[in-house]
């Protein structure tokens, strides 16, 4: 492992985040918010600095990344990128100690969308846009980005993707993963422009359209407004939040698929497939739970069942209705989806519809052996074969993962939470949904944990958002060795 060829990445990827870091400061500049301004350029400069120098002496150093490296890269890349988005949040005197500060920042990059903040329309404009450009940046990956330049630094990058990607395989567009990398910015890039542009036509103001839509193709849920989308009371915004949340939830690569007229590789995919009756089940169940009881029209009543279900199940933790008030049946449905998550290749986090599906399938096949024991089944997924070892790591994956949520439960109930609050805390975070029950429902927040349960729920962000594995990893006695 060559922590000189590590630390030349990373540098590179602050250097990547301070180029972003000029936009909120045009902001400021544009709404007056002059006091704002030190909060940005003075950790922007430092950085400069210290990373040109880092890159300046590692100039020479070349090659492509180990495993180790790559998975070690990854995480290093997520922490430091956290610390330094942290500290605009931790100068500008809105939040109450660093612990705050990254808990906000960390949230914003793995797209999770929880906060600690009580009234976030009290804010300045510049620092509310800093936040919601983390999510639009972690929502494909910023090391993902680091990617499509790599070879200007002369380092190839499929072990870094393969420790950043969402998802249990790598799915490659094109031969070399720096056009795969270019190819999938463009098209969130895309999806970005065309969102925003149709926020716009609902009434919303150019700032109000790019943060909401970074918030929604990042699948993370960070909105400028206290009531969150449902501030703006049109359901022409539900609807387009609504479609381009659960496009987001999509694997991207089936977009180029489409865009390259290979439709067959869409419609017998398996996972979009399952992914969309999930979706629309859990719609048609709060649809008729609601109808009546909290909602006087069908109409009205698919418009917010529709909206939180699919908040939910591409962990985007947007809301336009306090879903605690609503009848239980309804939150039983959204609890299970916390469970489930976005499909692979998305910018969605928990467990992927991939993993459930692959998992219930060996689940059937198990009962089948119980019945012809001698009997030869395989799993197909998309009309491949699924291979054991693939089936091994989502199993592997799904316990390991489910171990995490039990964790921090336990962490989050040290601090006198009840059982609800706690398993919830831990299925938002390491799921990165955002919002939950208990004492973090939508209209609440996590402002009253204690120091402690918030640094470790930070961590828990980031191991759910590098799926698992990535960082659990790094603490085996073995990645250590040579």
């Amino acid at each position: 492992m060559n922590l000189l060829q590590i630390f030349k990445v990373v540098s590179v990827l602050l250097l990547i985040i301070c180029f972003f870091m000029f936009i909120p400061v045009v902001i400021a500049l544009y709404y007056r918010e002059l006091e704002m301004l030190p909060c940005f350029l003075i950790p922007m400069a430092v950085v400069f600095f210290l990373s040109t120098t880092i890159i300046f002496f590692t100039r020479k150093i070349t090659g492509n990344l180990s495993t180790k490296s790559g998975f070690m890269l990854v995480s290093l890349g997520w922490l430091c990128s956290a610390f330094f988005g942290a500290v605009p949040f931790h100068l500008s005197g809105y939040f109450s100690g660093f612990a705050d500060s990254f808990f906000e920042t960390m949230s914003g990059f793995t797209t999770t969308g929880a906060s600690i903040l009580t009234n976030i329309e009290a804010l300045p404009k510049s620092i509310l846009f800093w936040r919601s450009l983390t999510h639009w940046l972690g929502g494909m990956g910023i090391v993902v980005l680091t990617v499509a330049i790599f070879p200007l630094l002369g380092i190839g990058g499929l072990q870094l993707i393969k420790a950043e990607a969402p998802g249990p395989t790598v799915d490659k567009i094109t031969p070399k993963i720096t056009e795969t990398a270019k190819i999938l910015w463009y098209i969130y890039l895309g999806l970005t422009v065309a969102e925003t542009v149709l926020l716009l036509l609902g009434g919303m103001n150019l700032y109000e359209a790019l943060t909401h839509t970074f918030g929604t193709l990042a699948t993370g849920g960070f909105s400028p407004k206290n009531t969150s989308v449902g501030f703006f009371g049109s359901a022409y915004i539900d609807g387009v939040i609504t479609a381009f949340m659960l496009m987001a939830g999509i694997n991207f690569i089936l977009y180029f698929k489409l865009l390259t007229g290979r439709f067959r590789n869409i419609y017998t995919n398996t996972e979009l497939k399952s992914y969309l009756m999930i979706f629309i089940v859990a719609m048609l169940i709060i649809t008729f739970n609601l109808n009546g009881k909290i909602y006087t029209s069908v109409g009205e009543s698919l418009r917010y069942a529709g909206f939180q279900a699919a908040s939910i199940l591409t962990t985007t933790g947007y809301v336009t209705a306090d879903y605690t008030t609503w009848p239980v049946l309804s939150q039983t449905v959204l609890f299970i989806l916390m469970f489930i998550g976005g499909c692979s290749g998305s910018t969605g986090g928990g467990i992927k519809v991939i993993r459930i599906v692959t998992l219930f399938k060996q689940g059937l096949n198990e009962m089948k052996y119980l019945i012809y024991p001698r009997g030869i089944f395989s799993i197909k997924i998309s009309g491949y074969n699924v291979k054991k070892d693939i089936v091994y790591a989502i199993s592997g994956f799904v316990f390991l993962y489910l171990f995490l949520v039990m964790v921090v439960t336990f962490v989050v109930a040290t601090g006198g939470n009840d059982i609800l609050t706690s398993l919830s805390s831990a299925l938002v975070t390491v799921g990165n949904i955002g919002p939950g029950f208990g004492k973090i429902g939508p209209s609440l927040n996590y402002s009253h944990y204690p120091a402690y349960i918030k640094w470790f729920l930070s961590f828990a962000m980031m191991i759910g958002r590098l799926e698992v594995y990535t960082v659990l990893v790094i603490l085996t006695p073995n990645f250590w060795r040579d």
